[in-house]
């Protein structure tokens, strides 16, 4: 007798987000990936439902072949993943089980990338990382769980990852451990890999499609126990998962940027449900919505030594810019005595503007709605669409030299501190200096074997890095993301200055200098006195108030097109179709690569619900939006607005 099953071609149109039956083998089982003749082409597809009855009057093909099959956890997991982001189940089924490429040869150590060398006899646990990891313990036996592990930069939360991971193989499951970004975090992959040896499997990009194949069956035969990755690690077909750790949990990296526009750390936490897991939300600055929503497992300050000092300084004082005399008489003590600096300016380039002191006019880019950045070859780059132009001598709407550079970029900082601290040697690491990652693997390794040296760069130098020595961490301009409209902009600059202290004074004691011209901000305030806590109180008692999150949920749907009012009209359609929920516009945003852009939003306790239901009503839509040119992406719990 045939045996019939459901399965969702591996295909991006939402027009055909839905199950197909075919026929399988009698050993087919709920997460099979198969291939499937669909249409004129042959597909790959996963198995949703085994024994299903066959449709009547429809024909059916027979799947041709069974490359793998997932854990049922993940396909559960994936059709829950579109369903909550409102994307479609063949998107998020891709998520869980990528394209496997031909083996070619033994595994590479190309899953080494960005580690640096780290300690080797397991440290001594204090009494806070004592109660953490008996807690832990306990989740484990008792059917999992979410918890916030909260402490200080150098309090001990790797170790407590390590433990935790340890705890769970000696139950006989796996682990998984997230970070931000796997080649700005050497020292934790180091200490992984130190301590688990082979049993490690690292998931990242830099790996080509041979190797990700390799480790997927090091993963999935239970020869790996222990994954390592970045946001898409989430998804490893560990058998039998014990543990998910989501270091530096409060990063907004863990967030995708293309559809399905899932949260890992959303992720993480359905995935613990499913499989009974415990997922530990680690961070020295942890999110407004886990501090009210997790049971907290406090570590409190650092073992080894005391926080930095911090020392604000009031640019509306100082006649220099970037470098203010208070900065510049540190770098100097550090110029004559040996050791290192790390000072933080987000922003690329030597000026993010070129002004016109005779007209007015600001180079801009013809593609994109903001002005374009000067580097360190005089060309003007947008940082959006790529476009490249050259400076030139004169202004080109008027004809005048009075050109201004306005602001300061890291290319311009780098010029700076080699003219004014020219002992230092200065290591810059933004997106324009590491390219690749052995550029990357590169300037970190430099700066750790520096005598005099300061690391210059963007957020980069603010994630996770760990290197003896450093007794100087600087914010150049606290102010540059403290004036973005964006309800998260005083808690992304609080993290920013709390984490860059964070990496001053691990082995000895440190000072962190804060530069800005609003040193009564609460960001500035808070960080400056490391007091996480009442920055947290302070920002979830605004956002009560306010119905941000973690009290309500944001869903953002973006439309782009060739005409702004055709994106105008497709969301007010859509929002006429939405029902009660609260909603904000629809607005027009900036336009990005020659696409005008709008973007309507909503507020709502039921975010699955009406994602649901906005992925409905533009699946009924999308043959005339896309005859007008219009594209759509449905963004739940965006990271901004």
């Amino acid at each position: 007798m045939s045996r019939y099953a459901s399965v969702y071609p591996l295909v991006t149109a939402r027009a055909v987000a839905r199950p197909f039956t075919y026929e399988v083998p009698e050993d087919a089982e709920k997460g099979a990936v198969v291939e499937v003749k669909f249409g004129n082409a042959r597909r790959r597809g996963v198995v949703t439902e085994v024994d299903v009855a066959r449709p009547e009057g429809v024909k059916t093909s027979a799947v041709e072949r069974v490359a793998e099959t997932l854990p049922a956890a993940l396909v559960d997991l994936a059709l829950w993943l579109a369903d909550y982001y409102g994307s479609t189940p063949a998107r998020a089924l891709a998520l869980v089980a990528p394209y496997n490429a031909k083996r070619r040869g033994e595994r590479s150590d190309a899953a080494a990338v960005g580690a640096l060398a780290a300690e080797a006899p397991p440290e001594h646990l204090s009494e806070t990382q004592e109660r953490a990891l008996s807690r832990i313990d306990e989740l484990l036996d008792g059917g999992g769980g979410n918890v916030l592990l909260f402490g200080a930069t150098g309090s001990g939360k790797t170790e407590v990852y390590i433990r935790a991971c340890e705890a769970a193989l000696a139950r006989g499951r796996g682990a998984i451990v997230l970070v931000p970004e796997i080649a700005l975090t050497p020292q934790t992959l180091g200490r992984f890999r130190v301590r688990f040896g082979d049993r490690v499997a690292v998931v990242h990009s830099a790996l080509t499609e041979a190797e990700r194949r390799d480790e997927r069956e090091r993963i999935a035969s239970g020869e790996a126990s222990v994954v390592v990755g970045a946001r898409s690690a989430v998804f490893a077909p560990v058998p039998s998962l014990g543990v998910i750790c989501i270091d530096e949990e409060h990063d907004s990296s863990y967030k995708q940027e293309s559809d399905p526009r899932y949260d890992a750390r959303t992720v993480a936490a359905k995935r613990a449900s499913l499989e009974g897991a415990v997922a530990i939300f680690g961070s020295a600055t942890p999110r407004p919505e886990s501090w009210e929503a997790l049971e907290r497992l406090e570590l409190g300050g650092r073992i080894a030594t005391s926080l930095p000092t911090v020392k604000v300084v009031d640019l509306r004082r100082e006649a220099g810019y970037p470098l203010s005399a208070p900065l510049l008489r540190e770098l100097g003590g550090i110029a004559e005595r040996g050791g290192k600096a790390i000072l933080l300016l987000n922003r690329r380039g030597v000026a993010p503007a070129i002004h016109c002191r005779a007209c007015g006019a600001t180079r801009r880019c013809p593609n994109c709605d903001v002005a374009l950045t000067l580097h360190g070859d005089n060309s003007l780059r947008c940082h959006h669409c790529g476009r490249v132009e050259v400076l030139g001598e004169t202004c080109p709407a008027c004809g005048s030299s009075e050109l201004a550079r306005i602001g300061a970029g890291t290319q311009r900082l780098e010029r700076e501190l080699a003219k004014q601290v020219p002992e230092l040697e200065v290591i810059r690491l933004d997106a324009d200096a590491v390219e690749k990652p052995e550029q990357l693997r590169d300037a970190l390794e430099r700066f750790a074997r520096a005598e005099r040296a300061v690391l210059v760069g963007t957020q980069m130098v603010a994630k996770g890095h760990h290197f003896p020595g450093v007794e100087l961490a600087a914010v150049v301009d606290a102010d540059m993301g403290l004036g973005l409209p964006d309800f998260r902009a005083e808690e992304r600059t609080f993290q920013l200055l709390t984490q860059l202290a964070g990496r001053s004074g691990r082995d000895a004691p440190g000072r962190v200098i804060v530069q800005t011209f609003q040193p009564d901000a609460r960001a500035v305030a808070y960080a400056a006195r490391h007091d996480v806590r009442g920055f947290l109180d302070g920002e979830l008692e605004r956002r009560r108030a306010l119905g941000y999150p973690p009290f309500q949920h944001l869903v953002r749907i973006v439309v782009t097109g060739p005409e702004l009012a055709d994106a105008m009209r497709a969301l007010e359609e859509l929002k006429a179709g939405l029902g009660d929920t609260e909603l904000l516009g629809p607005a027009p945003l900036l336009r990005l690569r020659g696409r005008h852009r709008a973007q309507l939003v909503g507020k709502t306790d039921r975010p699955r619900a009406f994602a649901t239901r906005a992925a409905a009503l533009l699946s009924a839509a999308a043959v005339p939006m896309r005859r007008a040119g219009l594209a759509v992406v449905v963004d739940v719990d965006p990271q901004a607005l």
